[in-house]
């Protein structure tokens, strides 16, 4: 027990800045690396929120140019436009799944208290965290490596811990919880942005309708 508590509760006197590579380089206690990703995934959020902020800000001129093309009668600038804010919207909706998803993670990771809990909570996270680095690559190249060292902080406390407590890694349980954490955080993006956005008009709209675009 003793062993797993050094493990476990040392602090570590590195500079934030070099940490998360240092771990990865040269594994510490468990407790400190774990505290250290969990700052690293709400740094990503961070990120992923003011993403969303611009891409908001985007839809909402792109909105407006397809309602003045429309209502100039001009179909084929309409059609570009339309095309364009789809684009968007599908960049910001997978945008927010991400971000919603990593909000889970750390809420689960907080949660940790004993190794066999590390052990349950990392391995659908890490997945989830890998399906995350691929989608976001698109939209956010930088995104790529930040996640990457994320995942590779994770992997090593994972190793770890599994070495220290001698658990078995469930793969297939594993990938069910991540599925369903992608699952939750896919719906409620599709929900927010239901809410948030006005549908994408086809034809001229009417007086009332120009009025209230022009206030979105």
């Amino acid at each position: 027990m003793s062993t797993f508590q050094n493990k476990w509760e040392k602090n570590q006197g590195q500079s934030f800045s070099s940490k998360v590579k240092e771990s990865v380089r040269n594994p510490g206690p468990l407790k400190p690396r774990l505290d250290l990703a969990i700052r690293q995934i709400q740094v990503q959020v961070a990120k992923l929120d003011g993403t969303s902020t611009k891409l908001r800000e985007r839809d909402s001129q792109i909105f407006g140019k397809v309602v003045g093309s429309i209502q100039k009668h001009d179909t084929q600038h309409a059609s570009v436009f339309a095309n364009e804010l789809a684009e968007v919207r599908k960049m910001n909706k997978m945008v927010t799944q991400a971000r919603l998803a990593l909000e889970q993670i750390v809420l689960r990771l907080n949660t940790i208290t004993e190794l066999g809990d590390i052990v349950v909570t990392l391995t659908p996270a890490m997945s989830v965290i890998r399906s995350i680095k691929q989608g976001l690559v698109g939209v956010l190249p930088e995104a790529e490596n930040e996640i990457g060292e994320i995942s590779g902080l994770l992997s090593t406390i994972l190793v770890d811990a599994g070495t220290v407590g001698g658990y078995s890694l469930n793969f297939e349980a594993a990938n069910e919880d991540a599925e369903r954490i992608l699952a939750e955080a896919s719906a409620v993006a599709e929900q927010r942005m239901r809410e948030k956005f006005p549908e994408i008009p086809t034809q001229l709209p009417t007086p009332e309708e120009t009025t209230e675009s022009g206030s979105f």
